[in-house]
């Protein structure tokens, strides 16, 4: 049997260096495609297009899709004002994600959101956003880590039956949830909501807050690439 496709959204950055070169690049942490074959699936990048519209036209050619992390969701997305420690908006990718996510939940093909993927869903679905909260990132650069707990008889808890330790790195978080969504993680220590799933969806979709890709567990993605094989 073929392995399955999963779709990867990536960066768009206006400036990135590797050898003599410093250009605009779409890009994407290595830790999302091997984690992704890792799961036994194959990895494809999706950078985003200038026309949201060809969202549906990718997604009918993927098997499942991962939303990956990044910067914070545009608040205008969700009908907040801009609060001081809230990032600079990257349009462009909010615009074509939420277009990758429509497409996806429109089609039935497997979705997993990965931190700013986690937090997009529930923007799409009509939720909102604590746009600063403390204390679920390390340094610059570096991964903190601490517990979720998974809420028993979901589909998170399926995946991940026991409390376990992610890796994490975010400022921003689920407040008021999306329609349909349901709570199905929360952080140990403050309560977070630290993954959501949509229940009553025709197939596999689920946010988690964490970054999986920077860790050895595989069973977030190999959910995903499970469902995506039928």
């Amino acid at each position: 049997m073929s392995k399955p496709l999963i779709g990867v959204s990536t960066y768009l950055e206006s400036s990135a260096s590797w050898g003599v070169w410093n250009l605009p690049a779409a890009l994407l942490p290595s830790g999302y495609h091997l984690l992704v074959q890792r799961a036994g699936g194959l990895a494809a990048m999706l950078p985003p297009d200038e026309d949201p519209a060809a969202a549906a036209s990718v997604v009918s050619r993927l098997d499942g899709l991962v939303i990956s992390g990044g910067p914070d969701v545009e608040p205008v997305r969700y009908g907040a004002e801009v609060e001081p420690r809230t990032g600079p908006p990257a349009r462009e990718r909010d615009a074509w994600e939420l277009a990758l996510i429509e497409a996806a939940l429109g089609s039935g093909t497997p979705l997993l959101g990965i931190c700013r993927g986690h937090q997009l869903l529930n923007v799409f679905l009509g939720g909102t956003l604590v746009q600063h909260l403390d204390g679920h990132v390390g340094p610059p650069g570096v991964f903190d880590h601490h517990e979720v707990k998974p809420v028993p008889g979901t589909l998170l808890a399926g995946i991940l039956p026991e409390p376990v330790s992610v890796p994490t790195f975010h400022h921003q978080s689920v407040a008021h949830l999306g329609k349909g969504l349901t709570p199905s993680a929360h952080a140990t220590d403050d309560g977070t909501v630290e993954a959501v799933e949509l229940p009553d969806a025709e197939a596999f979709v689920l946010g988690v807050q964490w970054h999986p890709e920077a860790g050895d567990d595989v069973r977030v993605m190999r959910a995903l690439v499970e469902a995506a094989s039928g």
